[in-house]
């Protein structure tokens, strides 16, 4: 019985080793075709976007002109985060992101539930941005004259029930966001073409968005008056009672929401296999995308709240609504197009991401081998792309997701903490191995990270967001135990098929 006990456990914590995975990294077949200067527009284009065009205005009203204080809380746990990515990402070149860093550091289980989490981060958190794409070019739309069908407008399913009654679900009654689900079955499309191409479309968009809050700055300074920035923290930090929420209001409350801003600078990591040097290219994508992202985003919460009183941000659309005092058509039109190019990068690299994952993880036997399938002429995990892109197109069609924002930025959090751990526990157990780049003051500054983000988690969000996240790893963790735990190997990892 104890000779069971034991099996058991060391097959929950059994990790693969950094020699196979770097084997596995010089065997592979996807294509290398990604820079240093690409991975940080992937890393951009996750980032900024969705985030800051929606997060911003709520995050003011929450936080007023002290929102600056919140954007810099969230940057510096990010940026211990992104020195950790950085090590191991130089360190273990491969796809996977925390997911494969997890796996070699603290085993197999831990492994599952930071892939599952990851699902949060990069899957689910398309959908909410497509949507936001929607709106967007359907008000463009409208200055044309042309309106949608109001069945066809958004996204709000009626369920009559319990979401699992599918035979009390009303589908003459609901809502379907037509547009929002159209765009992300065109960028798996895009995905599935391959990796160059998704890297070049993504770089015009990232310099497009990047321009339009460049234009935000340079027109908001003329309607700068600094009297709005008094008092700088009328709602202080937030109740300090644990998962309160920070009842809804104060600078620590307000960096948890918009932390969703800083995610996906990350992403540039689970290309690993897709660079051309990857102890080069990894640290300067990840780090190089948090610094400018934090630039920006600091820079443009400065001119907002400098632009209009924080009690009047409108939270909806912050940005275009505190230049319409200039009735510029070139700003409006600006703006509007950075929007559209905003969600658009952050939709692409989000489903760029979320496909290597569940391609790595395939790769580990945590997933059925045909998820790892790479399409011959294309050079990319084609099949799953599209099976991917189908889902999230679904969960934009009917449902909508932005209550689940806080689902996505406590999911990364867990992720930035578990890679941390990893970074620290490699120090001591294996101090021999060549890193390519190193993280600075370690561990402090693992530990320091690991702080900020448990203080987010605990400070910032409500009950309601651990209860449902906590919910959905119980669902996480059946699979992993159906599945996973029993066809994962860390010793035959890279067994999956290659081709169809």
């Amino acid at each position: 019985m104890a000779t069971r006990s034991v099996s058991f456990i060391g097959r929950l914590f059994a990790t693969t080793s950094l020699e196979r995975l770097k084997n596995e990294s010089r065997r592979q077949t996807l294509r290398r075709a990604l820079g240093a200067r690409d991975l940080m527009a992937v890393g951009l284009g996750t980032m900024i976007g969705g985030g800051i065009f929606t997060t911003i205005g709520p995050g003011v009203k929450i936080a007023g002109p002290a929102i600056i204080a919140s954007f810099l809380l969230a940057g510096t746990a990010s940026f211990f985060a992104a020195l950790c990515y950085a090590e191991l990402g130089a360190m273990v070149p491969i796809a996977g992101s925390a997911y494969t860093y997890a796996y070699a550091t603290l085993g197999k289980l831990v492994a599952w539930i930071i892939g599952f989490a990851l699902l949060f981060e990069y899957g689910i958190s398309a959908a909410p941005v497509a949507q936001q794409f929607s709106g967007t070019f359907q008000t463009l739309l409208r200055s044309f004259g042309v309106v949608l069908p109001a069945w066809a407008q958004t996204s709000h399913f009626v369920a009559g029930g319990p979401w699992w009654a599918f035979w009390q679900w009303d589908f003459l009654h609901s809502q379907y966001d037509i547009i929002g689900a159209l765009f992300v079955l065109l960028l798996s499309a895009l995905l599935v073409v391959g990796i160059r191409e998704t890297a070049t479309t993504n770089n015009i968009f990232v310099v497009l968005k990047i321009g339009a809050l460049v234009v935000f700055v340079i027109f908001g300074v003329s309607l700068f008056h600094a009297s709005n920035l008094v008092p700088f923290a009328p709602l202080g930090w937030g109740s300090l009672q644990p998962f309160s929420g920070g009842n809804g209001a104060g600078i620590i409350p307000a960096a948890a929401l918009v932390f969703f801003s800083y995610i996906g600078f990350d992403t540039a990591t689970t290309t690993a296999q897709e660079c051309g040097n990857p102890q080069r290219d990894i640290p300067v994508g990840v780090i190089g995308a948090l610094v400018v992202g934090t630039i920006i985003y600091c820079v443009v919460a400065v001119v907002l709240v400098g632009v209009v009183p924080w009690q009047h941000v409108d939270q909806n659309a912050a940005l275009a609504a505190a230049l319409a005092p200039l009735h510029n058509p070139f700003v409006d039109w600006t703006i509007t197009a950075g929007v559209l190019a905003g969600t658009t990068s952050v939709a692409l690299t989000s489903m760029l991401g979320q496909t290597r994952i569940f391609y790595v993880m395939s790769k580990d036997g945590m997933l059925p081998p045909f998820v790892a399938t790479i399409h011959p002429r294309f050079k990319t995990p084609a099949l799953m792309t599209m099976i991917t892109g189908v889902g999230i197109a679904v969960l934009t069609l009917v449902v909508p997701l932005d209550a689940l924002l806080s689902l996505v930025n406590v999911g990364t959090l867990l992720a930035f903490i578990v890679v941390s751990v990893g970074v620290i526990y490699l120090r001591v157990k294996r101090p021999d191995i060549e890193r390519p780049f190193r993280s600075p003051f370690v561990p402090l500054f693992p530990l320091l990270g690991i702080a900020i983000d448990l203080v987010l988690v605990v400070f910032g969000l409500s009950p309601q967001t651990l209860i449902w996240f906590l919910s959905s790893m119980a669902v996480g963790l059946l699979i992993f135990f159906a599945y996973g735990y029993r066809k994962s190997n860390p010793a035959t990892i890279g067994a999956a098929s290659e081709e169809f």
